[in-house]
C-alpha cells in the first residue's frame, strides 16, 4: 500500500476554522487527522503541503519511520505549525492502518482498559456576563449531564491582576460553586495571563472553592516560572496545551511543575507521541488529561487514546458547538449520566465525512484576540449540543 495524496479540508467552526487531513492510499483507504490551528490555519495548511511532498509514495503503515524521518529532515523541529501539520499526518496514518485491520485505533495501542472517559464541559459559558448568568449556564450544563465545568473567569488581564478585579472573579466562581453544589467538578483556566507573583496570588485565593485544578497560570515559554507557581500554590496545576512533543514535556515532569499534564493530540506530535508522554507522567503519577476544545477528529482521537492509557484523567470537549458540527461528520457521542462519555468502538477514528456538508461552510476568518477582547469566547445565537443525551446510558 502506498500514499498517493494528502490533501486538506477547511470548515468554518466556533472560534476558528477546522482543517481536516485526508491522506488516500492506492488502495482506496482514506486516513483522516485534523490540524486545527487557531487563528493559523493558513499557516498549517501550507506546511501540510510539505509534508506531502515528502509522504507520497511512502508505505502508510510504517508510522514511526515517517514521522521520525520527517522530524528529523526537517531543518526547523517544534513549534506550533509544523508539530501540527506532523500531528494531524500521524493522526492520519493510524486511522488507516487500523482501517485495513478492521479494528479501532485504540487495539493497535494495546487495547481497551475502560469503555468510558469523565469528562469536563468547556464552552458551557457562551454569553455569560455577570455572575448569576454564569451560574445559570452552569446549572443547565450539569442539567445536561456533564459532572464537572471549566472556565477562564479572568477577561482580558495581562500578567497582573488587582484586588477589585480579583474580586470579581472570586464572585463569578462564587456564584457557580453555590449554583451546583460541591459535587460538580470545577477547573479554572489561566490561558497564561500572570506573572510568578499574580498567580500564586490568584491560586490562593480560589483555593476555597476547591477547583480540581489551575490551569496553564503563566505564560507556557517559562519553566522556572511555573515550577515557582506550583511549590506555592495550594490548588493543583495544569498545563501543556501549548507545549510540544516529549521534549517539552519531560523537563516539566521531571521538575515537578505540574499535577496534571495536558498535551493536545492536534498539536504535540499525535496519537503516539501523546501515549508516549502518558507513560513519562505515570511515572511521577502525573495525571494525563489532554486538551482538547477541539472538532470531532482531533476528540476522536482523544477518545481512543482515553480508552488505552491507564492514567487518562479527564476529556474535554465542549458543551456545545456550531449547529452544522452533527452535519458536517458521523460524530455521535454519548454522554452518561454520570458524566462520562462512552468511547467509540468504530474501525479507525470511526470518523466519516460529509464532503457536501463540509462545502457549505468555507473558511472565515477568526481572529483569536485573547488580551484585547475582555470576551473572546462567543459563539453564534444558534449553538446546540452534538452529543446524542437522548440515549442515556
Amino acid at each position: 500500500m502506498k500514499i498517493i495524496s494528502v490533501d486538506t479540508l477547511v470548515v468554518d467552526f466556533y472560534r476558528t476554522n477546522l482543517v481536516i487531513v485526508r491522506v488516500t492510499t492506492d488502495e482506496g483507504i482514506v486516513g483522516l487527522g485534523e490540524a486545527t490551528l487557531e487563528g493559523k490555519e493558513r499557516a498549517v495548511q501550507g506546511a501540510v503541503a510539505e509534508v506531502a511532498e515528502a509522504v507520497v509514495g511512502l508505505d502508510p503503515t510504517r508510522i514511526s519511520g515517517i514521522l521520525y524521518e520527517l522530524a528529523r529532515d526537517w531543518y526547523w523541529r517544534g513549534g506550533p505549525v509544523i508539530m501540527t501539520a506532523l500531528s494531524s499526518l500521524e493522526m492520519a496514518l493510524w486511522d488507516i492502518s487500523a482501517r485495513e485491520l478492521g479494528v479501532p485505533v485504540s487495539r493497535l495501542l494495546g487495547g481497551a482498559t475502560r469503555d468510558r472517559v469523565r469528562a469536563y464541559a468547556n464552552g458551557w459559558f457562551s454569553g455569560a456576563v455577570t455572575p448569576e448568568d454564569y451560574a445559570a449556564a452552569a446549572r443547565r450544563t450539569v442539567d445536561s449531564g456533564f459532572r464537572g465545568l471549566k472556565w477562564d473567569p479572568f477577561e482580558n488581564f495581562d500578567l497582573t491582576i488587582t484586588t477589585p478585579q480579583l474580586d470579581r472573579v472570586l464572585a463569578q466562581i462564587d456564584a457557580v460553586r453555590s449554583a451546583v453544589g460541591r459535587d460538580v467538578e470545577l477547573f479554572i483556566e489561566g490561558h497564561g495571563r500572570f506573572d510568578v507573583r499574580h498567580a500564586i496570588k490568584v491560586a490562593r485565593e480560589i483555593a476555597q472553592f476547591d477547583p480540581v485544578w489551575f490551569e496553564e497560570p503563566c505564560p507556557p515559554d517559562n519553566l522556572d516560572a511555573l515550577v515557582d507557581i506550583r511549590r506555592a500554590s495550594p490548588v493543583p496545576i495544569a498545563a501543556g496545551e501549548r507545549w510540544f512533543g516529549r521534549q517539552g514535556f519531560a523537563p516539566a515532569i521531571a521538575r515537578q511543575a505540574v499535577d496534571f499534564v495536558q498535551p493536545d493530540v492536534t498539536h504535540a506530535g499525535g496519537i503516539a507521541e501523546l501515549a508516549f508522554i502518558s507513560t513519562l507522567a505515570a511515572t511521577s503519577y502525573v495525571g494525563f488529561a489532554p486538551h482538547n476544545p477541539s472538532g470531532p477528529l482531533s476528540t476522536a482521537a482523544t477518545l481512543q487514546l482515553g480508552a488505552t492509557l491507564p492514567n487518562f484523567r479527564y476529556l474535554e470537549i465542549m458543551a456545545t458547538d456550531v449547529p452544522w458540527r452533527p452535519e458536517i461528520t458521523n460524530e455521535r457521542l454519548v454522554l452518561t449520566k454520570e458524566g462520562d462519555v462512552i468511547i467509540p468502538t468504530g474501525i479507525g477514528l470511526g470518523i466519516e465525512l460529509d464532503l457536501e456538508a463540509i462545502a457549505r461552510h468555507p473558511f472565515t476568518p477568526h481572529p483569536l484576540r485573547m488580551f484585547r477582547d475582555a470576551v473572546f469566547d462567543i459563539r453564534p445565537a444558534d449553538e446546540r449540543s452534538f452529543f446524542n443525551l437522548g440515549d442515556r446510558v
